[in-house]
């Protein structure tokens, strides 16, 4: 009988997090030596609609309020019920919501293997959630971390090194692929079309619900490169409680007629298919999925040396990497790259020869199906 194993996410919604621990329950399905279950925290997002062709049968949903309220004692026994009661041999949990309610519940369901994932460095989490997070860590046998910066911060907060592995974010190359010309592309993204002559697009896809993307930056940033390149204008694809500040942001930086705020976009392909450059601001990351969609299209990047970034990137190969915070270091880069369209162009092509050899699904489900086994002895 194969191993069944339980992939446990917070709910459907767009994230980096949700979309990697949904891809890798495609990939152990498709891939058949593991029985592949599915649960969440939540049953809402338009995610669900990407694995709706997978027989995964039915996906429970444990919803929280609260960690600490009789709603989630509830909750954590019916959870425990439902692991018995499935005959779950792997629990794999995929973010702090999910770490902290899927390690109690599969303690106290006296799980085989119980792994835990971390995907972030700093700037995500308050005190008291970094020390339920760290209880978390204890009930684990295992944690997956997806960058080596990840897996170092781990051990300097005291994880044992035999305890922590690194699995890299695979990509699906054809999410990136499109048909669509130019001005369908414009078209679908809500864009104006183009002029006598077309804008020249800098792109940036993160979120806006976090400080630590640190959108600030890059339109301080956008505004120096707009002084030195009148055709560039800048594309922010992001949703979240920060979008109403980051627009008066660009007001007040004289830069709102060629700052065009997407929301989420749903329309990434054909996004990366119009930009000529694409950047990262965050003060701190775990290994950034957008990263790797600029590059799997073939653009060169313009990323914070934050988080995992390092291990992608390639100094003045594949892009360029700034510190944190410094604007003017960005738009140097940034305008280095406008003025010099054959570097630019060379750095894309590379750079998406990194993401094929090193960052494909196939080494993402290879590596996760050998840690499984490996722990189930």
């Amino acid at each position: 009988m194969k191993p069944a194993v339980l992939q446990l996410i917070d709910s459907f919604n767009q994230g980096g997090s949700e979309r990697q621990a949904l891809q890798l329950t495609r990939l152990l399905t498709e891939s058949g030596r593991f029985k592949v279950h599915l649960a969440c925290l939540s049953p809402e997002g338009s995610l669900r609609n990407t694995i709706e062709d997978l027989d995964l049968g039915e996906i429970p949903s444990f919803s929280l309020t609260s960690f600490y309220d009789q709603n989630a004692v509830r909750q954590l026994r019916s959870f425990v019920r439902w692991l018995k009661s499935s005959g779950i041999d792997i629990l794999h949990t995929h973010d702090f919501y999910t770490n902290v309610f899927g390690m109690a519940g599969g303690a106290l369901g006296r799980l085989p293997v119980r792994i835990a994932s971390m995907r972030e460095t700093a700037g995500m989490r308050s005190g008291s959630q970094k020390q339920v997070q760290r209880v978390a860590y204890s009930l684990a046998h295992h944690i997956v971390a997806n960058s080596n910066a990840v897996r170092e911060k781990l051990i300097a907060d005291g994880i044992s090194a035999e305890k922590v592995s690194v699995v890299y974010n695979g990509l699906d190359l054809r999410r990136l692929a499109t048909r669509a010309s130019r001005p369908e592309s414009l078209s679908l993204l809500g864009l104006p079309a183009d002029e006598v002559v077309p804008r020249r697009f800098v792109s940036i896809v993160a979120n806006m619900r976090h400080e630590v993307k640190d959108y600030p930056m890059f339109l301080r940033s956008a505004r120096q490169v707009k002084e030195a390149v009148p055709d560039v204008a800048f594309l922010l694809a992001g949703e979240g409680e920060l979008s109403d500040s980051l627009r008066a942001l660009a007001v007040e930086l004289g830069i709102k007629d060629s700052t065009f705020f997407l929301g989420r976009c749903e329309n990434v392909a054909e996004l990366l298919s119009i930009s000529e450059i694409c950047v990262l601001s965050s003060k701190a990351e775990g290994f950034s999925n957008s990263i790797l969609e600029y590059m799997a299209a073939g653009r060169p990047v313009v990323v914070t040396d934050v988080g995992g970034a390092r291990e992608v990137v390639s100094e003045g190969e594949t892009g360029y990497l700034v510190p944190s915070g410094d604007d003017a270091g960005m738009a140097e880069r940034l305008i280095s790259l406008l003025r010099d369209p054959e570097t630019a162009r060379l750095m894309g092509i590379n750079g998406k020869r990194v993401v094929e050899e090193k960052f494909s699904c196939e080494a993402q489900l290879a590596r996760t199906e050998s840690l499984y086994e490996r722990l189930l002895g």
